[in-house]
């Protein structure tokens, strides 16, 4: 392993944001604005909308949006809104509709292309246009296996704002598809409701200062954890399973098969990535672990967990339990680490900020990418 470069000419501590930064309802407000309504974000996986007719909504920013299979097999997503009295279309989560989108209020009715095709007396009315008064969209694409939308009228390139950015500990990107993400099934999902606010808990996944403190089972696994260095802070590495350790699991014991595309350099190595603002995704060689976040308020985000595994292994009902219990006690950890934290923020000890010491030096970006949305 590289060892890491030490610049004398760096100071030891830079600041962190100030505490107001992850309390303020107004900078809350921002963000919602400025980030995660105008840049693409991952809301659903492919697969939870299997067949014509599947629908799923999802919360981005301040607006509710309703995806749906159509019956071409396309998955589109529109504002989850009635255009005649701003009623909610959608109110479950998620389903299988029978036919059409019905509001229940006044029973506007959309198909599935969002057009507006019924509307009690709506033959009276020849003036209303069905294509102007359809639904709202909104941008959509795929990717990962996973829906990607963004509510910008005009949205950046999806390359170069999603692929461009990633924060990754991989030496490209496109190392990705080694592990053919877009072709693994859904094994375990587990929802998260974190009372703390959306950038303590990307922080907290991007530095791994903690993990000898807050990580025994992880640290076990992954034993240069311990020294307190995440694999980002080297570039192209992975950190590797320590020698008496089998696979990705609670106790190190053998998971499942390794996944065929990963190469012979990714077998026994973890990998993370960062994809901002709201993404993480977890690589290791029988499975990829994929966290996707939903700032509600600002001490409030959800948080969708979705471990996935070779698709015969999931069909097969193989015991995935260590598996998925390592790093649901990760996820629990630090999540329970951010509760503890997010109080803190309101304290006038913290009301210019802290610190980040030379291992979480790389979060002073994150903080800064922030700022420069904001502005």
């Amino acid at each position: 392993m590289t060892a890491v470069q030490t610049n004398l000419d760096r100071p030891s501590l830079i600041r962190t944001l100030p505490g107001s930064a992850y309390t303020d309802p107004a900078v809350f407000a921002a963000e919602q604005e400025k980030i995660f309504e105008r840049r693409w974000t991952c809301v659903a996986l492919v697969a939870d909308l299997a067949a014509p007719g599947a629908f799923r909504t999802v919360t981005v920013g301040r607006e509710s949006v309703v995806l749906v299979r159509g019956r071409d097999g396309a998955v589109r997503g529109f504002l989850n809104v009635c255009r005649h009295r701003g009623a909610r279309l959608c109110t479950e989560e998620s389903g299988q509709l029978r036919r059409n989108l019905q509001c229940p209020y006044h029973a506007w009715t959309y198909d599935l292309a969002g057009k507006l095709v019924a509307a009690p007396n709506l033959t009276s009315m020849p003036d209303v246009g069905r294509d102007e008064h359809g639904l709202l969209p909104v941008h959509l694409r795929e990717w990962l296996g996973y829906v990607w939308i963004c509510l910008a009228p005009e949205p950046h390139s999806f390359e170069a704002e999603v692929l461009g950015e990633v924060v990754t500990r991989l030496g490209d990107v496109t190392a990705i598809d080694s592990y053919g993400v877009e072709r693994l099934a859904l094994g375990r999902r587990i929802t998260y409701d974190v009372a703390a606010n959306w950038k303590l808990i990307v922080e907290n996944f991007m530095e791994c200062y903690h993990c000898a403190t807050i990580h025994p089972e992880l640290t076990e696994v992954l034993p240069e954890f311990a020294d307190g260095y995440a694999a980002q802070y080297y570039v192209g590495h992975g950190a590797e399973f320590g020698t008496q350790i089998d696979g990705f699991t609670v106790d190190g014991s053998v998971g499942v098969e390794r996944l065929p595309g990963v190469t012979a350099d990714q077998d026994r190595r973890y990998y993370a990535i960062t994809i901002k603002p709201q993404v993480f995704v977890n690589l290791v060689p029988d499975h990829v672990i994929v966290h996707r976040m939903t700032p509600l308020a600002a001490d409030r985000t959800v948080v969708e967990c979705d471990w996935l595994f070779a698709p015969d292994v999931v069909a097969a009902g193989r015991d995935l339990g260590p598996s998925v219990e390592l790093f649901h006690r990760v996820n629990a950890q630090d999540f329970a680490a951010c509760e503890r934290t997010q109080p803190g923020m309101s304290s006038r000890a913290y009301r210019d900020g802290g610190v980040l010491v030379p291992s979480e030096h790389h979060i002073g970006q994150f903080h800064a990418w922030v700022a420069a949305q904001l502005a």
